[in-house]
């Protein structure tokens, strides 16, 4: 998800998308222990996403 999409979302739904990258973060993690994954990518992409929408939250809180 591109900053641009994110910063169109409150703070509320950017918490819940948090939660939601978390969760998908710990599922493939999981997977790819069990199994390697085909687009191993996806969970640096997942993980750069949790740090966009981390660090949105913070700008948001500081204002």
């Amino acid at each position: 998800m591109k900053i641009k999409e994110l910063r169109e979302l409150s703070g509320e739904e950017l918490a819940s998308r948090l939660r939601e990258l978390s969760e998908e973060l710990c599922r493939l993690k999981f997977r790819h222990g069990i199994r390697p994954l085909e687009n191993t990518a996806r969970i640096r992409q997942t993980r750069k996403t949790i740090s966009r929408v981390k660090t949105l939250l913070r700008e948001g809180s500081a204002n």
